[in-house]
């Protein structure tokens, strides 16, 4: 008998180091593709289907281990299928893409957070690699300057790399969030949060930075006219908003008034709207490139 219990809390243990992949579902459409499509796919109400996925994510969290909900796109899946050779109507086959997804996909760690507010998540992270993904693509089709010789898209990271530096430096100590627009074939948008304490550098998420840069540095490359805002908290003040427009690659600061009537004009319509309270709006401050970091040509 101790043989036995020895044998079952040694499986237990192991169970909680191995990690948990779930597929979820999160669009009503693409569960009645799944559902149409697949015979073994075996449920039949996509709200039941979110509950059900809750209950399982509450199970696995309660048994321990480390759990990641990666988004399940069913068009993705079937040209998984056809590539790889597998037969798509079997639980084996989506199990074997979900693993795949979870590395390479959209994904979130599961928390404890209910379904609903899981589904926002994967969708806006879903959202940010596409928009990765896309900006580094046409940063990767600039190739090389015809005059330096320099990879275009390598160059101008790096310079956008350095003006996210400067931007922070300058900005001092706070919670900042910025966030940069770039019109290219699709209107490309990254937000990017970070803490700067009283001394020392800021903390900043690695791949939330990676996508900030990477759009910025499609501005540059391509000198389309674009804009970043920068809003930033510190205890018992005032939040401060400054704002720069992109023009001919370059980062130029917006008048005080400029950023007023940018934050106070609603973006459909045109229409006024009233200044937030507590809020300073500020012009942008100075980032030119250093003779180190020269603006790419």
């Amino acid at each position: 008998m101790a043989r036995t219990t020895t044998t079952t809390t040694m499986r237990r243990a192991l169970r909680r180091e191995v990690p948990s992949t779930v597929g979820l579902l999160a669009d009503e459409e693409d569960f009645t593709a799944m559902r149409r499509r697949y015979r073994s796919f075996t449920f039949d109400d996509h709200g039941t289907y979110l509950r059900q996925v809750d209950h399982l994510l509450k199970d696995l969290a309660h048994h321990g281990g480390h759990t990641t909900v990666a988004l399940f796109d069913p068009e993705e899946y079937a040209e998984y299928c056809t590539e790889t050779g597998l037969d798509p109507d079997t639980p084996d086959s989506r199990s074997r893409f979900t693993a795949e997804i979870a590395a390479t996909g959209a994904a979130v760690t599961y928390t404890g957070q209910p379904v609903d507010r899981l589904v926002p998540l994967l969708v806006h992270r879903a959202v940010r690699q596409a928009t990765w993904e896309y900006a580094t693509m046409l940063l990767a089709d600039l190739g090389q300057c015809a005059d330096c010789g320099q990879d275009i898209g390598r160059a101008t990271f790096d310079q956008a790399s350095h003006l996210l530096t400067r931007l922070l430096e300058e900005a001092g100590p706070g919670t900042h969030h910025l966030v940069c627009s770039v019109p290219a074939d699709e209107q490309l948008l990254a937000v990017l949060h970070a803490d700067r304490p009283p001394t020392g550098p800021a903390t900043l998420d690695t791949t939330e930075a990676a996508e900030f840069v990477t759009v910025l540095a499609v501005g540059i490359a391509l000198r389309t006219p674009g804009g970043l805002v920068l809003r930033t908290t510190t205890p018992a003040a005032p939040d401060r908003v400054h704002g720069w427009r992109l023009d001919q690659g370059l980062l130029v600061p917006l008048t005080e008034a400029e950023v007023f009537n940018a934050y106070c004009t609603d973006a459909d319509t045109g229409e006024p709207l009233a200044p937030e309270p507590g809020v300073d709006y500020r012009a942008g401050f100075d980032i030119t490139p250093d003779d180190d970091h020269p603006t790419h040509h």
